[in-house]
């Protein structure tokens, strides 16, 4: 099977390599075609076939849109992405309903401007990360009517989406879908970061679970988001349920249901045994290490002879075999260089 052509028509040749640059990070094999003007591309598009064209909306001669129209008759299956550094809201609202596939506004968010690539091209998706394993808990609370209970939320907000989410990003559940589906992965890697700056704020100032809000009102939609225990946190997007008038009210809605959805996270969970997790930071890593350490830190309190090091290192070499790399030194080597305690014998 060929290789997808992707074909980026852009007159800065420093965004141009920026693309086109991020496009060979997939892995995926990919034919890549930079071309900086829209006579030039239609030229291409009639004689080669296109699988995805991204175009800047300001073009030499000619908008992009334009040029998205005259590829489309000669490449009628062609994708397209169109991309703007416009500021002028009838611009951005043209190239918003152009029919493209997708538009992106610079500087263009790389994570979602490559999954978009992806999904419009049915490759394997690799942004975001694939997700961990879901686990049977959480099959099991959303059998429980998770979705039913976010639907239930959306509909009183007059939401526009309702989401759950896991602290690895993954959505569990979901009521409707975001306005702009291209910013979904960005969104979703912002909102864990907050979520886990404020699980360390709980815990510096002694919450045990954490109970912070976040409200983002405002723009082309407003945001209410809050963890759900201490693994999950739930997000609602929709026109003004942030605005001064509204927020108390969505806060008490939200409220509500947040804690149903607690407690069906919880039942599965009290079914299973605890068990410790390894610990993943730099600092559980060493604490671990100094407790495995402790004994060892005992012992050395007693002060070992040389005939006792011996014994040793002659009981460790028939317990174990001899180390196969060669730079290995043996007690007997360290102790003719000078490395082994002196006897205070």
């Amino acid at each position: 099977m060929s290789p997808h052509c992707i074909l980026i028509v852009e007159d800065q040749r420093e965004i141009s390599r920026l693309l086109r640059s991020a496009l060979e990070t997939l892995d995926v094999e990919l034919k890549v075609v930079e071309i900086p003007s829209g006579e030039e591309a239609i030229l291409f598009s009639s004689r080669n076939k296109v699988d995805l064209l991204i175009s800047d909306y300001r073009l030499p001669g000619m908008s992009g849109t334009e040029l998205m129209r005259k590829v489309q008759k000669n490449q009628p299956q062609a994708k397209i992405i169109l991309v703007t550094g416009q500021t002028d809201p009838l611009i951005r609202k043209e190239v918003a309903e152009a029919g493209a596939d997708a538009f992106f506004i610079k500087p263009i968010p790389m994570a979602d401007f490559l999954d978009s690539v992806e999904r419009h091209l049915a490759l394997i998706e690799t942004i975001p990360p694939p997700a961990p394993i879901i686990n049977n808990n959480e099959e099991a609370n959303i059998q429980y009517g998770l979705p039913d209970m976010l639907a239930g939320l959306r509909q009183e907000l007059s939401a526009t989406a309702v989401l759950l989410l896991n602290d690895a990003g993954r959505i569990l559940a979901r009521a409707g879908d975001l306005p702009d589906s291209n910013i979904e992965v960005t969104l979703i890697f912002s909102l864990l970061s907050i979520f886990r700056a404020g699980q360390k704020v709980s815990s510096l100032i002694g919450q045990k679970i954490s109970s912070n809000w976040y409200v983002f009102e405002g723009g082309i939609y407003d945001l209410v988001f809050a963890p759900v225990g201490s693994t999950h946190a739930m997000l609602a997007i929709g026109k003004g349920i942030a605005n001064e008038d509204q927020v108390l009210k969505t806060a008490e809605i939200f409220s509500a249901v947040r804690k149903n959805v607690e407690q069906v996270i919880g039942k599965p969970a009290q079914d299973i045994s605890a068990t410790q997790e390894p610990p993943t930071t730099p600092l559980e890593v060493i604490e671990q290490s100094m407790k495995e350490m402790e004994p060892l830190f005992k012992d050395a309190k007693k002060k070992l002879k040389s005939t006792e090091l011996n014994e040793y290192w002659d009981k460790a070499a028939d317990e174990h075999k001899a180390p196969s790399k060669p730079d290995m030194l043996s007690y007997e080597q360290a102790k003719q260089l000078g490395l082994t305690p002196e006897d205070e014998s």
